[in-house]
């Protein structure tokens, strides 16, 4: 599972590059929690919310088999 969330986040770096900001996967647990960490403009911006579960969220769960929830990691 690792494998395909790391393949989404890598179709979804260059929108998040063009703002100057960057994701980092920390983990994808068994229950199927991924921890992520934004990074860059995006680590502080205060859509970052809207950013981690609107866009991101949404994408891991649609295309990732197993995917439950989303956590940001500062």
């Amino acid at each position: 599972m690792r494998d395909q969330v790391q393949e989404v986040l890598n179709k979804l770096r260059p929108f998040l590059l063009r703002d100057g900001g960057d994701v980092e996967l920390i983990d994808v647990d068994e229950n199927g929690i991924v921890l992520l960490r934004l990074m860059g403009a995006c680590g502080n911006c205060p859509s970052s919310t809207i950013t981690l579960k609107a866009g991101i969220e949404r994408a891991l769960m649609a295309e990732v088999p197993g995917v439950t929830e989303i956590e940001q990691v500062f």
